[in-house]
């Protein structure tokens, strides 16, 4: 049984899937304050000792979990960590906290503190008698990146662009003392916080004594303006932005002593601003390793080099004809050891290798095996479990919508899925340890958290409810045919129950259709899949497609989208559309919607300007050239612009605006510092250019979420007035 018991217990939530309506669906009540989103526990973290995890609670307190027992007992009141917790955060840092996953608190090496970090106010608190002390001010918000050394005695944290250190007791000062304000020292610029999941610069080495840091120099980096225009005086952020063809930051590696002192430069082979760092650490307290990766994408390399001397070698290089799938860690799991993941054979697998322990200089490291092997996608490695000599990690074996726990032996046997109900597993695992809390859904089954131990042993902790006296429609997953007529695509179709008569539902397409994604999956849909039943309550069809270029399907599935931004793309979701209207002949083929956020935005422009099938569209945040996105993310697909002209060109909806049919909104936050304001304000002038009308909702000082009850309520309700408008028969120009 193990962990089928949760499972049946989440499905009686349900106790009839298509149950009669009692309550209709609106925008309000989905997004506004009193959401119906699932108001579980916080994001749990693990104690270093993997005794408990802590979480805070939906009351506000600080909970923790004990891993022995699953038992659930009460840390510290709400009162008492109320005025750290309720900081007043400006748009952006609540936006980064939430988008980057940055945490409000940390735990101290000895299991026995936490250190909480609010507004760039660091706090520490004593969890065996309950107070706090402040023990020091980063004057920032997010990105200030605080951390413990190893032994416990030291605190560091970025101030003003450099790296500082104290002790609880003692004030802190700077180990880097650069003051350009284009040199970033340990700190994460946006475009690797965005684009390559660096969440910190540096660290410190294994015996507390030197730290290895990042440089980053932003001179070369052109800066985007944006404004606030709220204010009586409008003021301006510059941020640093490099697009397509741009100078890069330049980076280099440092190691500097925990007491200052001159920093010791890594020499690496590397174009300083161009190629990328995307992932460095500590070997041993002697050996810094860090990962090359060539700017077109296609070489990464692996380096050790001595701490002391800056001294490198090559040890693993690693080349795609295309590009990697954003696969960087290295895990260093016991001396002389490590594992990666790699799709070199067509799907993304594990590789082990070794190397001399005694002296990681000598030589290159050897490939031992590789653990498991199939037509699957192993996305992630979630822990290392050295006395057991088992790796755990997560894959869509047997399912490519679903995602489950697996474990297999460094030696290559005893491959076993340890997670066993059907639909999305995300284990949140203590480092090392096979002890994780499993975060589950499926299509049918809100969130369900349960606390595991190697799998043999689940209890549930804690399991969301479905919004009471709604009707819950299930989706239907199809598995279609691509473009290219043999290649398998899936999509979930959401139907108004009992309509039935010839072309009487419009459908509504609803894709993100970009790389390294997949929204077709076997899980819960939260708010998503409630604007989609509220689409359906309107008599609208659903309809959501994965297309080639998108990810978890291998190497060539993804790879689709090399150098192409457009046609592969659309071309499946035709296909798509077709075979769905085939299929169920009450949906409407001459009432086609569509509509989509970020990669999904531009794809609606392509689209209406690509097709006249559609009667209406609405595109969220566009990149309307991909000359304006970020040049880590553009070249990975499309090249340097001034080697792939063509490929930007036709991946341009800017050039075919003059062709766009059906309505359009436009919507963009004026604050977006992913997809900059510009790409709609260049958008629309090739609109009035060609004499398009359209619709266009800007959002002030929102950033690429549109984050927040009012924002959400009144765009969703703007979605829907647009659908109701112009895809009803008594619409408009119907």
């Amino acid at each position: 049984m193990r962990r089928l018991f949760a499972f049946a217990a989440a499905l009686l939530l349900i106790p009839n899937f298509h149950a009669q309506a009692q309550k209709q669906w609106a925008v309000a009540d989905i997004y506004g304050n009193g959401s119906l989103a699932e108001r579980g526990p916080g994001e749990m973290t693990w104690a270093p000792d993997a005794s408990r995890a802590i979480f805070i609670g939906e009351h506000g307190d600080l909970m923790q979990l004990n891993a022995a027992d699953a038992k659930i007992t009460k840390l510290l009141d709400h009162e008492k960590i109320a005025p750290i917790m309720k900081a007043q955060l400006g748009e952006k840092d609540r936006d980064h906290r939430a988008r980057y996953n940055e945490p409000d608190y940390i735990w101290t090496p000895d299991s026995q503190r936490l250190l909480f970090d609010t507004n760039g106010t660091l706090w520490i608190y004593n969890l065996q008698n309950g107070t706090g002390v402040e023990v020091g001010r980063t004057g920032q918000g997010s990105g200030d990146d605080p951390k413990f050394s190893p032994n416990g005695q030291f605190i560091s944290y970025l101030h003003d662009h450099n790296l500082y250190i104290g002790k609880p007791s003692q004030p802190p000062f700077a180990v880097t003392n650069t003051h350009e304000p284009t040199l970033l020292n340990g700190e994460v610029d946006w475009v690797y916080l965005e684009e390559l999941s660096v969440r910190s610069n540096y660290f410190w080495s294994p015996d507390s004594k030197q730290l290895a840091y990042l440089q980053m120099n932003e001179a070369a980096v052109p800066q985007y303006p944006i404004v606030d225009w709220i204010p009586t005086h409008a003021a301006m952020d510059q941020q640093r932005y490099p697009q397509p063809g741009d100078g890069n930051p330049g980076v280099r590696v440092g190691v500097v002593g925990a007491n200052g002192g001159k920093t010791t430069w890594i020499k690496v082979p590397m174009d300083e601003g161009a190629d990328y760092i995307p992932r460095f650490g500590w070997v041993d307290p002697r050996i810094v390793w860090i990962e090359v990766l060539t700017r077109d994408h296609k070489h990464l390399d692996l380096y050790f080099a001595d701490a002391h001397t800056g001294d490198s070698r090559l040890v693993l290089s690693q080349h795609d004809d295309k590009f990697f799938d954003e696969a960087y860690d290295v895990n260093f799991f016991a001396p002389g050891e490590f594992v990666i993941t790699s799709w070199r054979d067509g799907h993304t697998h594990i590789f082990y290798y070794n190397y001399n322990k005694d002296n990681p200089l000598d030589g290159l490291a050897q490939p031992v095996r590789q653990l498991e092997d199939g037509d699957y996608e192993v996305s992630s490695i979630e822990s290392i479990d050295v006395k057991a000599k088992t790796v755990y990690y997560v894959s869509n074996e047997g399912d490519p919508l679903q995602s489950q726990v697996w474990s297999v032996k460094l030696d290559g046997t005893g491959k076993e899925r340890i997670s066993k109900a059907e639909g999305v597993h995300h284990p949140n695992f203590a480092d090392g340890s096979s002890v994780y809390i499993d975060r589950y859904s499926d299509q049918t089954t809100p969130p369900t958290l349960s606390l595991c131990h190697d799998g043999t042993l689940c209890q549930m902790i804690w399991h969301a409810e479905p919004p009471k006296g709604y009707d819950l429609v299930r989706p239907e997953i199809l598995q279609l045919k691509a473009a290219d007529g043999k290649t398998t695509i899936y999509a979930s179709l959401l139907l108004p129950p009992g309509v039935t008569s010839p072309a009487s539902v419009p459908l509504i397409n609803n894709p993100y259709g970009g790389p390294h994604a997949q929204t077709v999956r076997d899980s819960w849909g939260g708010s998503g899949y409630y604007f989609d039943l509220l689409l359906a309550q309107h008599g609208f069809a659903v309809l959501h497609v994965d297309n080639r270029g998108m990810g978890g399907r291998g190497r060539d599935f993804e790879q689709a989208a090399y150098r192409n931004f457009g046609p592969v793309q659309l071309s499946d979701q035709l296909a798509a559309i077709d075979q769905v209207l085939e299929k169920y002949p009450q949906l409407d083929k001459n009432r086609l919607g569509w509509w989509g956020w970020s990669w999904g935005g531009t794809f609606t422009l392509n689209a209406l300007s690509h097709s006249d099938r559609f009667k209406a569209g609405v595109s969220v945040a566009p990149v309307t050239d991909m000359r304006n996105y970020d040049s880590i993310y553009t070249e990975r697909y499309l090249g340097l612009p001034e080697q792939n002209a063509d490929a930007y060109r036709e991946a341009s909806v800017q050039e075919t605006a003059k062709n766009l049919k059906g309505h359009l909104l436009l919507v963009h936050g004026t604050g977006d510092d992913n997809v900059h304001f510009a790409n709609s304000i260049q958008y629309i002038q090739k609109l009035i250019d060609a004499k398009i009308p359209y619709d266009f909702q800007p959002y002030p000082r929102k950033t690429h979420s549109i984050a927040g009850p009012v924002a959400h309520t009144h765009l969703f309700e703007r979605i829907l007035w647009h659908f109701e408008t112009y895809l009803k028969p008594a619409g408009p120009g119907q």
